[in-house]
Formats: structure tokens, C-alpha cells, sequence
């Protein structure tokens, strides 16, 4: 029998090294990742609103949307999925809200912020973060919808380094541990001296957060291990590829040239799943004639 997802990702953590995680967008890039090999998978905030609104990742997409792509993404797959939360989407009574629908919708985690609303992404200039206080509270709420039978454990999120400083954000981080996080995230360290401080910073699963270009170094796993993470998120990684690889279609198209780099129709039919529907009708049809 399957394990529910925040038990599969408790029994996960505690295997003591780095989990590699590749983000989706989408309930087609959840099954690319799983189907790769990959244990679990985070929902993208930026690339959720990206690929589905066409918009950039500065807080323009609703609770309401966010669930229904989680919701397809989790009914696709089998391996544990995070979920951005992004700021709760209100009060205290709204992030309760908010876990208490991402556990319902099959997230075995869900990840809540300290930004100010409207938020935006953590490796782009102009955020700000709420004060102490409301930090601890939405944590607190958070908590308290898991402690009250929400089925899935909580990723408290800093971004005070980019405009508190690292002491603030490493204060932030063991006082998320101390109300009882399950896993804490320091945004945007921008050395390893100061990922390393990160880590030792609580005792909970710490994770990294890998973006391209990003104001965080892009290191190997082995080296992020060796630092003290548990978890290395990936969070552009496929919605680049991505969107680079249409580009590159497209462009062949306006020359009047075949694309290159598609996957062979056959492979594209079975990643979607025809051959495993056309074994199921079958199945139905000869039950019939039986």
C-alpha cells in the first residue's frame, strides 16, 4: 500500500543526504520528473504563473488557481509533491485555509513565506518582508491547520537576507523551527559561507534553492550535502528548457524548416498516457464480448 504523501515525505527526510528535486508546473512536467526517477516534486509559484497565465511570478495569481494545478498535478503522480503557498493569501484564518485545501488536494507539503503581499520572486529586486510578528503568525496558523488533522508538513520560507540581512534571516529560521516547522528555507544566501551558516543554523531539513542565474550559487548536489541541506530545488530549471526548446521549434517553423530535438510520436503518445488507455479499453472490450 502507497504511503500518504506527508508520510512518503517524512520517511523520505529521514534518509540522511541530499533528495535532488526538479520543479513542475504543470501535471505533464510533475510526470516528466517522476517518470525520470525522481522521489518528489515541488509546484513552481513562478512557473505555475508562467505557464498557465502567461504572467510573472509578483503575486497576480489566485489561491484559487493555485489549487487546481496542484490538484491535477498531484492526481498525476505518486511521488510526494511540495506546494508554494506563497504567502498564505490573507490572514492568519486564510493560510489555515490554504493548508487545509493543499492537504485536500494530495500536496504532501506546503511552503508559506514571510514576504508582503503582493509577493514576487524571491531572486528579483523589490521585495519586501512582513514584520517578526506577522511572520510567526502565519507560521503559527500554518501549523496549527497541520496539528489539527491537515495531513501534510510545512515548509517555512525568509526572504529577510535580501533586505534584513543574513543575522535577521537566520533569527527568522530558528524561531520558524522553534513553533514547529517540519522544514525551513532561508531565501537567497549568496555565498557558500553564508549557506553554510543556513544549515547550522536548525536542526530540521534546510533546503536550497538552485536558480539559474539566480543570487544563490548554483552548486552540485555533493556539495550542497556536504554544506548540510536535505533538499536541492531546481524551481526554473524544466520551464526553461522548456520554453527554450519552443523557441528553437518556432523559430525553425518561421524559416520554413522542420523542427528538431521533438520526441518520436510514438514516445509522446505513451508519455501521455495512450498506451496504457488503449490497454485499459481493451481490457473493457473483451470483458464485453466475454
Amino acid at each position: 500500500m502507497t504511503a500518504p504523501p506527508a508520510e512518503a515525505l517524512r520517511n523520505l527526510l529521514r534518509v540522511s543526504r541530499i533528495h535532488v528535486m526538479p520543479c513542475c508546473y504543470d501535471a505533464l512536467s510533475a510526470r516528466l520528473v517522476e517518470e525520470a526517477g525522481f522521489a518528489l516534486t515541488f509546484m513552481s509559484g513562478f512557473g505555475v504563473a508562467a505557464s498557465r497565465l502567461g504572467l510573472p511570478d509578483t503575486g497576480l495569481i489566485s489561491y484559487a488557481e493555485m489549487l487546481d494545478q496542484g490538484r491535477n498535478i498531484c492526481a498525476a503522480i505518486s511521488i510526494p509533491v511540495i506546494g508554494d503557498a506563497d504567502t498564505g493569501y490573507g490572514n492568519a484564518l486564510n493560510v489555515k485555509r490554504t493548508i487545509r485545501g493543499y492537504a485536500a488536494a494530495g500536496f504532501a507539503c506546503a511552503m508559506i513565506e514571510d514576504q508582503v503581499a503582493p509577493k514576487r520572486c524571491g531572486h528579483t529586486a523589490g521585495k519586501q518582508v512582513v514584520e517578526r510578528s506577522e511572520a510567526l503568525t502565519r507560521v503559527r496558523a500554518a501549523l496549527d491547520a497541520r496539528d489539527a488533522g491537515a495531513d501534510l508538513l510545512v515548509l517555512a520560507r525568509t526572504d529577510a537576507r535580501a533586505t534584513l540581512g543574513l543575522e535577521e534571516a537566520l533569527w527568522r529560521a530558528q524561531a520558524f523551527e522553534d513553533l514547529g516547522a517540519d522544514i525551513v528555507f532561508v531565501e537567497a544566501p549568496v555565498n557558500e559561507a553564508e549557506m553554510e551558516r543556513v544549515c547550522a543554523a536548525t536542526r530540521v531539513p534546510q533546503m536550497a534553492n538552485m536558480v539559474e542565474g539566480g543570487a544563490t550559487p548554483v552548486l552540485a548536489p555533493k556539495r550542497l550535502e556536504a554544506l548540510g541541506y536535505r533538499i536541492a530545488a531546481y524551481p526554473l530549471t524544466l520551464l526553461s528548457a522548456s520554453a527554450r526548446a519552443m523557441l528553437d521549434a518556432l523559430a525553425a517553423l518561421w524559416r520554413g524548416e522542420p523542427a528538431a530535438c521533438l520526441l518520436d510520436f510514438a514516445r509522446l503518445r505513451n508519455l501521455v498516457g495512450f498506451d496504457d488507455y488503449d490497454a485499459e479499453q481493451a481490457r473493457y472490450a473483451a470483458e464485453k464480448k466475454a
